[in-house]
């Protein structure tokens, strides 16, 4: 699904940040990604989310060299993609339950189709009371919960979370590890930016990590 050949990262004219990164990300695969603050977590996620252009390298992107794509190629392939971010990019004009069917109703999946799974999705993660809630009078972990729903009620090919259990108690920080293994179980690759190890020695899987720019995999 993703391939990484000797990829290196750079923000302007400043030092690598990413260097030399070989690794594969394949099919119903599931990995965590650790590294220390300021090692280049989110960088390696938004490449791997198409949003930045490695400096040098290769990417392969379901099949398809990054550096080729067109701009109209990106909504399409993005669609594939569930993501997580930190800042939870919430729109604050619309509700919870609203923010997490944008995806589908973007795609032109008429509401009768979809309403019942969102509402299902919310319940399942707690914010079954806030669905018509609007994100500045959730709190952090609601904003959370709401961003991880949006990210998978598509049933993405693969799953990108930046720290997804950053601001949630250790219970349901556990039982949104689990939406995420039982994800991969029906076949989405999953990708976990975390500083978690509790989290990590109670679901073991491959570890991608980071330390000064380059990248080891320990299977």
């Amino acid at each position: 699904m993703f391939r990484f050949d000797n990829v290196g990262l750079r923000y302007g004219m400043g030092p690598e940040i990413l260097r030399d990164l070989n690794f594969r990300i394949g099919p119903r695969s599931f990995q965590y990604l650790t590294g220390p603050s300021g090692a280049g977590k989110s960088s390696l996620l938004r490449l791997l989310f198409l949003s930045i252009q490695p400096t040098r390298g290769l990417i392969s992107v379901f099949g398809r060299d990054a550096s080729t794509l067109r701009h109209n190629d990106l909504p399409r392939l993005r669609r594939r993609i569930g993501v997580v971010f930190q800042d939870f990019r919430l729109l604050d004009h619309l509700t919870t339950y609203e923010n997490v069917a944008l995806a589908l109703r973007v795609v032109g999946k008429p509401e009768q189709r979809y309403r019942s799974d969102v509402l299902e999705l919310l319940n399942w993660v707690g914010l079954g009371d806030r669905i018509n809630a609007y994100p500045p009078v959730l709190s952090g972990g609601e904003k959370q919960r709401a961003a991880i729903a949006r990210a998978v009620i598509g049933h993405p090919e693969i799953l990108l979370a930046d720290e997804p259990t950053g601001n949630v108690d250790p219970p349901l920080a556990r039982r949104l590890l689990r939406l995420f293994v039982e994800l991969n179980r029906l076949g989405t690759s999953v990708v976990i930016a975390t500083h978690d190890t509790d989290l990590m020695r109670q679901f073991p899987a491959r570890t991608l990590a980071l330390e000064d720019g380059r990248l080891n995999v320990h299977d």
